[in-house]
């Protein structure tokens, strides 16, 4: 399975952008996907999950601004994060995992390289 992110960049405060992960591989619908965000001296944290049954979560900070979706004709996965704050800079990474989800990166199999999200105040 390999997963490369793109949509990262720089915006200020209050502003939006919108994440792609694009799946290929042996990857079918028995994979959760979800979004992970690493900011400097910090740890690898989960940000938004869709599970293989559909099932969605979001973290706390990020929700009501951050809306996951897939798009399995196209094997893709996005992120759409809004009303951006300079807390939400990091690297962002798009994971996938057979079976159930979980907000342990350490339980996702395979992993993107990462894209970088800067927001500025």
């Amino acid at each position: 399975v390999q997963l490369v992110e793109s949509g990262g960049g720089s915006v200020q405060a209050g502003g939006s952008l919108r994440l792609s992960c694009a799946a290929s591989g042996d990857i079918d619908r028995s994979y959760s996907m979800g979004w992970f965000r690493q900011a400097p001296v910090k740890e690898r944290a989960g940000v938004a999950l869709i599970g293989r049954n559909g099932m969605i979560g979001y973290a706390d900070s990020v929700k009501g601004r951050f809306t996951i979706s897939q798009d399995n004709a196209k094997n893709t996965l996005y992120l759409q994060m809004d009303s951006l704050r300079p807390e939400d800079t990091a690297i962002y990474f798009c994971a996938a995992k057979r079976g159930v989800l979980s907000w342990l990166p350490a339980d996702y199999s395979y992993r993107g390289q990462g894209t970088q999200v800067t927001v500025s105040p």
